[in-house]
């Protein structure tokens, strides 16, 4: 039998996501969170393309992009109730980081590997935040999929796209238990 970290498998079972507009300052420090990002940088990249990239985004960051919300909403014609909505992401986290989906041309590695690499990115840093003791949610939200938010608030080329945006501050309050797959509903076994 292989060595088992327990430790390690005791938080992967008990994980649980803390909602953005619970979290508040502070956030971590920018030697904290570079750990983060390296133990999230070692997510598996078939090629080793690394088809990814971190946008941090400090309080100021996500005060100017909060604005943007509002301007870029409005120029699409969405309801105030649309665009507060996803403005309150920006609200609340003193910190946030945006996993780039930045594909690489690649004979040998399709565009949906990448992709899937980008998604694991999301995972690994949403991971390595709570692991490190800090509150964190994954979030998306019709701004990261408008290419002139993406573009004036983070910087994106035309090529990319946000793959998530990682929320991380301090916990307000412990989210309950919700209810979790059933595994006999999802899982098929065969020839085991």
């Amino acid at each position: 039998m292989p060595d088992r970290n327990q430790a390690a498998l005791d938080f992967l079972l008990t994980r649980r996501s803390r909602p953005a507009k619970t979290l508040t300052g502070p956030g971590p420090d920018l030697d904290t969170l570079e750990v983060m990002l390296t133990a999230a940088a070692r997510t598996p990249d078939h090629g080793k393309l690394e088809p990814w990239r971190f946008v941090v985004l400090g309080k100021p960051a996500l005060t100017r992009a909060h604005a943007l919300v509002s301007e870029r909403g409005a120029a699409l014609g969405y309801d105030a109730a649309k665009i507060e909505k996803e403005q309150l992401a920006y609200d609340r986290s003193p910190l946030a980081v945006v996993v780039v989906e930045s594909p690489v041309a690649s004979e040998k590695v399709p565009m949906i590997e990448q992709t899937y690499s980008a998604g694991a990115v999301c995972l690994a840093l949403l991971n390595a935040a709570l692991a490190s003791g800090w509150g964190a949610n994954w979030l998306s939200g019709w701004a990261s999929f408008d290419r002139g938010f993406v573009r004036d608030a983070f910087g994106l080329e035309d090529h990319e796209v946000v793959a998530g945006i990682i929320h991380i501050g301090t916990e307000t309050v412990a989210p309950p238990e919700r209810p979790r797959p059933d595994m006999n509903a999802i899982t098929t076994w065969i020839d085991v």
